[in-house]
């Protein structure tokens, strides 16, 4: 089996396009549409696999639209083993205006999965001969899928060794935390829907990511902080990373790019620090490229020589 594996529950096309202006009510003439594979373990293995690491990615797809997905994947040379599903797989798009500069993003639920659509994603994980070293779990629960799929993927992946690694929002990080992951990476605003507070300073923040690690819901907690960079903390290590200052085209995908990049540095045993300044080149990298584009690697290298990191502190508290 691969290295790392990811998982994708809820894929999709994403669809970017630019606009001079978004007006309400108008008929609004577009730029030509580009169009890429998401969802966030595919985003994550698409980055993984560009940097030369060993990665597959189970997804599911159906429908016209899931057609079009797999189409996009097979353009890139993508590693991965899709699960057939009845319902369309769903799509995303993203507009640029730009008078403004800003970035609309607007996000489709997905298609409702059966009992045994969702069921044989978990069993095509507990059934692998040889476990991966890292599962990568990345993107949000389409609808029909039990709200704890993440927490057994984890329960199963984690029996068997394996270095599980955890991206979501809401009820499914809850539910996967309380399994216990290997890293966890949510956002300011995700991390905030999960504690039900404000964390309006550093020093909150890192109390919080503390006592989840402390707790054992994860032993790495790394807090993705948009232009304020990133926090990073472990059971006797917290570093921060500012975020360098790049002319941003997009910030899709800049979290996903993170993750990739973090993986593959420990896949290939780096330190956590060494790690940490890859997924963050990694996600400052994302942000040169259009629309739904990825990071490439050429950016990601050059983009790691400017970042550094600082220790806050060499003990939990």
């Amino acid at each position: 089996m691969a290295d790392i594996v990811t998982v994708t529950m809820n894929p999709a096309v994403d669809i970017a396009t630019i606009i001079d202006r978004v007006i309400h009510t108008r008929k609004l003439r577009c730029a030509a549409p580009r169009r890429d594979p998401g969802g966030g373990g595919i985003n994550v293995a698409r980055v993984i696999q560009r940097l030369g690491a060993d990665c597959t990615a189970v997804y599911l797809a159906g429908g016209v639209t899931g057609r079009i997905l797999r189409q996009l994947l097979d353009a890139e040379e993508f590693v991965g083993e899709c699960i057939e599903i009845a319902e369309e797989t769903r799509e995303n798009f993203c507009i640029f205006e730009q008078c403004t500069g800003l970035e609309y993003r607007f996000v489709l639920p997905g298609p409702t999965l059966t009992d045994d659509e969702w069921q044989r994603c978990t069993d095509l994980i507990d059934k692998l001969a040889v476990p991966s070293r890292y599962l990568v779990m990345s993107g949000s629960l389409p609808p029909g899928a039990p709200v704890d799929t993440y927490a057994k993927l984890a329960r199963v992946a984690g029996a068997r060794g394996t270095r599980v690694v955890l991206d979501t929002s809401g009820p499914a990080l809850a539910a996967a935390l309380q399994a216990g992951v290997w890293a966890v990476k949510p956002s300011l605003n995700e991390l905030r829907d999960l504690t039900g507070r404000p964390l309006v300073d550093e020093a909150e923040c890192i109390a919080v990511a503390r006592g989840i690690v402390r707790d054992g819901r994860s032993q790495i907690v790394a807090l993705t902080l948009g232009e304020q960079g990133a926090l990073l903390v472990s059971a006797d290590r917290c570093l921060r990373a500012m975020g360098l200052a790049v002319k941003v085209s997009s910030s899709i995908g800049a979290g996903d790019s993170f993750i990739a990049a973090f993986i593959c540095a420990m896949s290939r045993d780096a330190n956590l620090d060494e790690a940490f300044r890859y997924g963050m080149a990694a996600a400052s990298a994302s942000l040169l490229q259009p629309g739904t584009a990825l990071c490439e690697r050429a950016d990601i290298e050059r983009c790691y020589l400017r970042i550094s990191t600082e220790v806050v502190s060499d003990r939990t508290r």
